[in-house]
């Protein structure tokens, strides 16, 4: 009997690449949350939040995320400044700093793609965790990360954040918080904090450094007393849908509202499912597939859905290739023992996601369609894949495939 296929479109960077599928397949996907927010009801939210928490606006610092993550700065940015005005913000005092964390720069032509006109008409500045001159010490977290922060945010009459909300995998969730730390932190004091990462009595990674997972997660507890030191005076959190469109926006004050954002987008990106023997996934295209350390979440989360000795490929272009000089090192050393206990002497770059990627390929086989060259992929352990070789094996295979769109936001259940 002919077997009956279905189409569905693949996106690779800024692609859509058609592919069929058997009919059968399981399609795993996000619960679509409704799109709510307008520029009308963002204006308004906005202008309630400012008159029930008035903000000293003589002196502020807005704090947006890079490249990697989108929260449709272009339309929000213009109205955000309108509305502080009017409540006192006089114009153009309003600087803005990109939160890189560990990442490198992004060019002038990306940042004006990224935040739309407000990139020439206002003060942007490059966060750099390496200009250890930029930060003052405020203490130390009682599992040993140093709080440093940036003298230009604690200088400042209030701080405001705005990104989107989004699982992580190791930190539980992104956005919010991580936005001043480790977005706005200090090279040493954010790898002390992702250090937490390793559980070395068990020479393994810690098992509840995992996405969707706050509590008793000793990294996301660490960054939680972290911000008690420092923390927005308004955060502002965008709502994703598969598409990285902001569907909604939160405006808070508290650590408690966040944690009430990070359980709406779980509750839209956290399923319940069976494991497959074949997964076929996209890490979503551009930006979320703009190098490996980038599309790595996507493969963390793809992951979850694979038997042991089962099969996830992956589509992920890699146009900045891996996205980091410390990551491919960690491979060279010949073993994960070997590259863990290094890591575990002094944590140091994308150590955490070297470990955690030589850890999924010791249960699956991982191949890429990428355009990362054969060499690199071959050191760190996964298989270079052309589109028609997937199309093959599913015209061949037996086995049902399970296939996801957007990768980077769906996860399993905890």
């Amino acid at each position: 009997m002919k077997l009956e296929y279905k189409s569905y479109p693949v996106a690779l960077g800024e692609k859509q690449l058609e592919t069929n599928f058997p009919a059968d397949t399981p399609v795993l996907s996000i619960r679509e949350p409704e799109s709510i927010i307008t520029t009308v009801l963002f204006r308004s939210r906005l202008q309630q939040f400012l008159s029930n928490t008035p903000l000293d606006l003589t002196n502020p610092i807005l704090i947006v995320t890079d490249k990697t993550r989108l929260c449709d700065y272009p339309i929000y940015l213009p109205l955000l400044t309108e509305v502080l005005e009017q409540h006192g913000m006089q114009p153009n005092s309003l600087r803005i700093v990109i939160a890189y964390g560990t990442h490198p720069p992004q060019s002038d032509v990306e940042s004006k793609k990224l935040y739309g006109e407000i990139f020439e008409t206002h003060d942007f500045i490059h966060h750099d965790c390496r200009e250890s001159e930029q930060f003052v010490e405020l203490g130390m977290t009682s599992r040993g990360t140093p709080v440093r922060v940036r003298h230009d945010i604690m200088a400042s009459s209030a701080v405001i954040t705005m990104g989107p909300i989004v699982h992580h995998y190791f930190a539980g969730y992104g956005g919010g918080r991580k936005l001043i730390f480790p977005g706005c932190g200090e090279r040493q004091a954010i790898y002390k904090n992702h250090s937490l990462y390793l559980d070395t009595t068990q020479k393994s990674l810690a098992p509840l450094c995992q996405p969707g997972v706050l509590t008793d997660n000793p990294l996301a507890e660490d960054l939680l007393e972290v911000a008690r030191y420092k923390s927005a005076d308004l955060a502002i959190h965008g709502i994703l849908n598969a598409h990285g469109q902001v569907t909604d926006v939160l405006f808070t004050s508290t650590m408690e509202e966040y944690v009430k954002g990070c359980a709406i987008h779980g509750s839209n990106c956290e399923i319940e499912s069976q494991e497959f023997e074949l997964v076929v996934a996209s890490c979503g295209g551009f930006p979320k597939d703009i190098n490996f350390i980038q599309c790595h979440k996507a493969i963390h989360n793809a992951a979850m859905f694979v038997k042991d000795g089962g099969l996830l490929v992956v589509y992920s272009e890699c146009r900045d290739g891996i996205g980091s000089e410390t990551f491919l090192p960690w491979f060279e050393m010949g073993d994960y023992e070997t590259a863990y206990e290094k890591l575990s002497e002094k944590y140091e770059g994308n150590g955490g996601t070297a470990l955690s990627m030589m850890t999924k390929l010791k249960r699956i086989r991982i191949a890429m369609i990428t355009d990362l060259d054969e060499q690199v992929c071959a050191l760190i352990g996964v298989e270079k894949w052309k589109h028609s070789q997937l199309e093959e094996l599913l015209e061949k295979s037996k086995t049902t495939p399970a296939w996801i769109s957007n990768a980077s936001l769906l996860v399993m259940a905890p």
